[in-house]
């Protein structure tokens, strides 16, 4: 009895996490590390503890400098790499990797990065595999997309051609805008998802569209932490296209 007791703790731990993952990730991340003290191979307390590292990362913005944050960062790649060692058939773990790769990728030299991106689109296109309908990694293939474009022609020749980054060569802003369109479908209320899509839409002339998706998420309540930010960049986005006419960009 005293064995089955124990053995159910840890799950316990990570439900009482789980609930309160969107809105108090410091305090979820202090259960699912309880939950790992007991048991390190929890999978579950592995993944979700790396979302909460990330989002606890997210805090601090990419523009400033802070150690604290890319440690977070680079725990969250460990137990999400852990996670995938437990599990490797379960999307969450190859989700919760990608996420955190991602983040690690700005924390690292222009070289290093283009490695991290191809594990980053290997990451969310498995988690898709074994879960079509995941809005997370819908979002996650979006901005590699996207972020792939923004670099210059020649950087992304110089990348797929001396850094080993061929897979660069399968980015194209229709795609981004593919999986961002999908993240949104998938979880409609999700500012995050609208607002990423909406900067897309800005950056090729698509103005009618993004307002579209910025009016969307005036009307959209608060589910996490950093929605109230979020919220706020989307409005001063919307300040900066407003009045713009144009009918966008071809996508390729």
């Amino acid at each position: 009895m005293l064995l089955v007791l124990g053995a159910a703790e840890p799950d316990s731990l990570v439900a009482r996490g789980r609930a309160i993952l969107d809105r108090l990730p410091r305090e979820a991340l202090a259960l699912f590390e309880q939950a790992l003290t007991r048991d390190s191979l929890n999978f579950e307390a592995n993944w979700r503890a790396a979302v909460a590292l990330v989002n606890i990362g997210q805090e601090t913005p990419d523009s400033v400098p802070s150690p604290a944050r890319d440690a977070s960062y680079a725990e969250a790649e460990r137990l999400a790499r852990r996670a995938v060692r437990v599990d490797s058939l379960q999307a969450e773990g190859h989700f919760a990797l990608a996420m955190a790769l991602g983040r690690v990728a700005l924390t690292r030299s222009k070289k290093d990065r283009v490695k991290f991106a191809v594990e980053v689109r290997a990451e969310a296109t498995r988690t898709l595999a074994l879960d079509p309908r995941h809005d997370g990694a819908h979002h996650v293939l979006g901005l590699w997309n996207a972020e792939v474009m923004r670099i210059s022609g020649f950087a992304r020749f110089m990348a797929r051609n001396l850094l080993g980054g061929k897979v660069l060569g399968q980015a194209s802003w229709a795609g981004a805008i593919d999986h961002l369109e999908s993240a949104v479908r998938l979880d409609p209320d999700r500012i995050f998802h609208r607002l990423d899509l909406a900067r897309v839409f800005a950056e090729r002339k698509r103005y009618a569209d993004a307002r579209r998706e910025l009016d969307a998420i005036a009307g959209l309540p608060d589910r996490f932490r950093l929605d109230p930010r979020y919220r706020a960049e989307a409005a001063g986005l919307a300040r900066a296209i407003a009045g713009r006419p144009g009918n966008g960009t071809p996508e390729a």
